[in-house]
């Protein structure tokens, strides 16, 4: 399964949140904009090798799972493009 590296750009994030619905791993933060939380999603086990972290105001989050697809389209939803999203390895 591909490694990939979400990127999501809290500055540029405009709270509209086309994101949830294409992947229950990003939510709703405390200051109104998305987020991400592996735990968020009731139906996928995270399985703790998860990497999230807040890097220069934006969220970083490393994913090794079978789930690319989902993040690619939450992504592509994204109407003001604060989500990139990249394999970063096998």
């Amino acid at each position: 399964m591909p490694k990939y590296e979400i990127t999501l750009e809290k500055a540029t994030c405009d709270g509209i949140f086309a994101c949830l619905t294409r992947d229950p791993r990003f939510v709703e933060d405390d200051d109104g904009l998305a987020t991400i939380d592996p735990d968020a999603d009731p139906v996928y086990d995270a399985t703790g090798e998860e990497s999230v972290r807040l890097e220069d105001g934006r969220i970083v989050a490393t994913f090794d799972d079978d789930r690319l697809a989902e993040t690619r389209q939450a992504a592509k939803a994204c109407p003001v493009n604060a989500i990139d999203v990249q394999e970063v390895g096998e």
